[in-house]
């Protein structure tokens, strides 16, 4: 044994009877995990949907220093459910209408458990072959039932999807592939004249993107909306603004199309906006992050019209396919353009199927070299729903927001703002002071103070987002445990707390006469 010392030594004393990998302990523990979840899911609608906790908390509850001997089980979970829970905002609650909703279900949560269980490192064909062609056949899979082209399939050729784990990464993958392309047509010396271009509307991870890949702040342009084109990128903006960039010597490199903006679900003219960006050659992305989970239904698919003609499209199945974080998809239209921009290829990852060109390695794809078994879970849900079930999901999370837009129109106080695409909803408390300057900014003060008010009660969260010049608070329905009556309690609430606001309002106004 050398150095490691006798068999009786202190060292081998130390380590026996430990065994991190006992399969009864497991079982045990995975009871108990079960019936923890199981009980935080009946219980969560009774829970603040944001927690009353201030910054700092639970440093202050939980030991400053890791134990020298390990606890039980059971008592950590007692303390997440005691300690943690509390200070948990919880997005699986069917109150929680912010953001975008981050959807589960038993199956993707059962295919983590499996996949994590499994813990496979696929960085390429040889590291697990089921891995990377189950992954390759999802993709294909879910490329059909949005109807995507044949050309971004394994199927179709050149073309094919990978999962990474969010559309920042799926950006980034695009933005240094479109990179390199003009690189290798221009010279390395030209990396200071490259151009990316979105609206004002796209995600703000975008924008990060643009930075880790090197493009000049200077150069990313991000051009404005209107009103009129319900806050889609116009094909017209777009073209004024490359070819003043290419008669200025920049080279029009990026273009960011979205289907479903964050701020109010706006959707670019994705035809319109690739007929411009392929007059100066530049790459085309569509980033369809939560929208796209709504092309398997076949009445929102004219949102994609245009998509044969970009070279990339990204979408998140944990925003609203049921997949749970974190799960996005990335598919393209020649592999090649990607693998090339990010292929790594040392000694010690050499081996016969990948030299032969006849594999997939999906090190190549991603920014990283490891990579978890992400498509089981999408897989899972893919197979054990079916495309009906999925169908039926969307659209009955439309139908809540439709029923909401209906609530909102009943109150003549109120106003929905822009039209409702998906199943989110943008309305907003109308001036009282008419149209005029002072009229909004007493709407956006009246407006802000309801969203703080309605948050504070822990009975429902939004959030807000603003539209040109106007504040407007965001309903999101879509929650995997949202029905109608969450949705009519939280317009409830709403309207509760705005007779007392404009209640108050009154008040204040009387005094002043």
């Amino acid at each position: 044994l050398g150095g490691m010392g006798s068999l009786d030594s202190p060292l081998t004393s130390l380590t026996t009877g430990f065994n991190p990998l006992d399969v009864e302990e497991f079982r045990m523990q995975a009871h108990q995990t079960v019936d923890f979840i199981c009980n935080y899911y009946k219980n969560v609608d009774s829970y603040p949907v944001l927690p009353r906790v201030e910054p700092g908390f639970l440093r202050r509850l939980l030991p400053e220093s890791p134990p020298q001997h390990g606890e039980h089980f059971d008592s950590v979970l007692r303390e997440l459910h005691t300690i943690v829970l509390p200070g948990m905002t919880h997005w699986t609650s069917p109150n929680f209408f912010a953001y975008f909703p981050a959807t589960l279900s038993s199956v993707a949560l059962s295919a983590d458990l499996l996949s994590s269980a499994l813990n496979p490192v696929a960085f390429n064909w040889l590291a697990s072959p089921a891995v990377t062609e189950l992954e390759s056949l999802t993709m294909d899979w879910l490329a059909q039932l949005i109807d995507l082209p044949e050309c971004f399939r394994f199927s179709g050729g050149s073309g094919g999807g990978v999962l990474q784990a969010t559309t920042s990464e799926a950006m980034l993958c695009t933005l240094v592939a479109a990179r390199e392309a003009v690189l290798a047509r221009t010279g390395q010396d030209g990396a200071g004249r490259l151009v990316a271009y979105s609206s004002d509307q796209t995600h703000s991870t975008f924008a990060k993107a643009c930075k880790i890949a090197g493009i000049p702040s200077c150069n990313v342009r991000i051009l404005p909306t209107r009103r009129e084109d319900d806050f889609g990128l116009s094909p017209e903006t777009l073209r004024a603004a490359m070819k003043a960039d290419a008669e200025a010597g920049l080279v029009p490199t990026y273009v960011c199309a979205t289907v479903g903006t964050t701020s109010s679900t706006a959707v670019d003219p994705v035809g319109a906006v690739s007929e411009v960006a392929a007059g100066h050659g530049a790459w085309v992305h569509v980033d369809a992050a939560y929208a796209g989970s709504a092309c398997l239904c076949p009445e929102f698919r004219h949102h994609l019209y245009g998509v044969d003609r970009v070279d990339s499209v990204s979408m998140s199945p944990h925003k609203w396919l049921l997949t749970g974080l974190d799960c996005c998809c990335l598919w393209v239209r020649d592999k090649a353009r990607l693998t090339t921009s990010l292929s790594i290829n040392p000694e010690y990852l050499k081996n016969r199927p990948s030299e032969s060109g006849s594999v997939v390695d999906y090190k190549d794809w991603q920014v990283g070299v490891g990579r978890r078994f992400r498509a089981l879970k999408l897989y899972m849900v893919l197979r054990c729903y079916g495309a009906t079930n999925l169908q039926s999901h969307i659209r009955a999370d439309v139908w809540l927001a439709q029923a909401f837009v209906r609530m909102v129109q009943s109150d003549p106080r109120f106003e929905v703002v822009v039209p409702r695409r998906f199943a989110l909803v943008c309305f907003r408390l109308k001036p009282t002071l008419g149209d005029g300057e002072a009229g909004e900014a007493e709407a956006e003060a009246l407006n802000r103070r309801l969203l703080e008010t309605l948050n504070s009660t822990g009975r429902a969260y939004l959030t807000h987002t603003v539209l040109g010049s106007t504040y407007v608070i965001r309903f999101a329905a879509g929650a995997s445990l949202t029905q109608l009556r969450h949705v009519e309690a939280a317009w409830g609430l709403i309207k509760e707390k705005t007779d007392e606001i404009m209640g108050s309002v009154d008040l204040v106004s009387a005094r002043e006469i």
